[in-house]
């Protein structure tokens, strides 16, 4: 998915932590994803306050929506990767890497940008309900200029107290992934039964982001609401997830060592400096073959172009003194 707005921020990405066992709790922003008719997605990752967990570091959440089409011409990355979860909804993929498939409930689509890549999305109007989640996952410096790349997981579920997993990326109570992640990584749609409790037995070495898709919910006593997402440093053993209605409730749970490479990241691009950036931008707009050229997109629009750069230089900004649970 792409980042559309017209007047992108310079997002000068950076760990962060807090030095207790509190959970953080970042609000979601409306970022329209499109033209005057599009969806409209809730983004909690990145903010002023944080702008990773982990090494993830873009969250849309969106939906459920119906009668508005997913309609996203084809668009540049650099140096991340692209994370398509589904609840409901069908959407159809292309990229630049000859990948032409269909996005799925419950199946994990991972697209490895690395140097350079585009591709289109496009909801199928034979499944109008459209839910789900965009999740970006910026690539460490030994990665960030790896090739194109695509993989596909189907996780099969897991039956927990209270409630069950889907782990897609990472492990998680017995259950693991066999996709291979650049930083150690977690990722897993858990699904809870109305009034359940759940709790989870977690990598110390990790900070964790629960990002609330039905609810609400409450993540170790904190209250979360639909489209929040709660977050909670490293050296905890333990997460707690409380559904507190008589429904059932959903989170997607993320996770993965601190990222502790200063990141600029602008529009669809995820680079180390302004002249990282402004190179990108400048091969995407010259249709340079960094990019490549998707294949078999119908719509109006070609290719998006990208927004101006801001007039001052993109800078990284310092990293504050890590602090961690003990």
């Amino acid at each position: 998915m792409s980042n559309l707005e017209a007047a992108p921020a310079e997002v000068a990405c950076h760990p962060s932590y807090i030095d207790d066992a509190s959970v953080e709790v970042l609000r979601p922003r409306e970022v329209p994803l499109g033209g005057p008719r599009a969806i409209r997605v809730q983004r909690t990752l990145p903010q002023r306050q944080r702008s990773l967990t982990g090494a993830w570091c873009f969250v849309d959440h969106y939906g459920p929506v119906s009668g508005t089409r997913m309609d996203v011409p084809p668009h540049p990355h650099t140096g991340l990767q692209t994370a398509s979860w589904l609840f409901s909804g069908l959407v159809e993929h292309r990229d630049s890497a000859g990948v032409h498939t269909l996005v799925r409930p419950g199946e994990l689509n991972l697209m490895t940008a690395g140097a350079g890549i585009c591709h289109s999305e496009v909801s199928v109007d034979s499944e109008p309900v459209l839910h789900g989640a965009q999740l970006w996952v910026a690539l460490p410096d030994h990665a960030r200029d790896t090739g194109r790349d695509f993989a596909h997981y189907a996780p099969p579920p897991v039956d927990l107290p209270g409630a069950q997993a889907r782990v897609f990326l990472g492990e998680l109570a017995g259950s693991r992934s066999p996709i291979d992640t650049f930083t150690p990584l977690l990722g897993a749609q858990i699904d809870l039964d109305a009034g359940g409790a759940l709790q989870l037995d977690i990598d110390p070495a990790f900070e964790h982001g629960v990002l609330c898709d039905q609810g609400p919910v409450r993540m170790c006593g904190t209250a979360l609401a639909v489209g929040d997402l709660g977050y909670q440093a490293p050296g905890n053993r333990t997460l707690q997830l409380h559904n507190v209605t008589d429904r059932p409730a959903r989170v997607l749970l993320l996770g993965g060592t601190p990222f502790t490479e200063q990141l600029v990241m602008w529009w669809n691009f995820v680079g180390r400096s302004h002249d990282d950036i402004l190179t990108y931008r400048r091969q995407w707009q010259d249709a340079d073959d960094r990019f490549g050229d998707v294949k078999g997109y119908q719509g109006s629009v070609t290719r998006l172009p990208a927004p101006p750069l801001p007039t001052t230089r993109l800078r990284p900004r310092p990293q504050p003194e890590r602090k961690e649970n003990r």
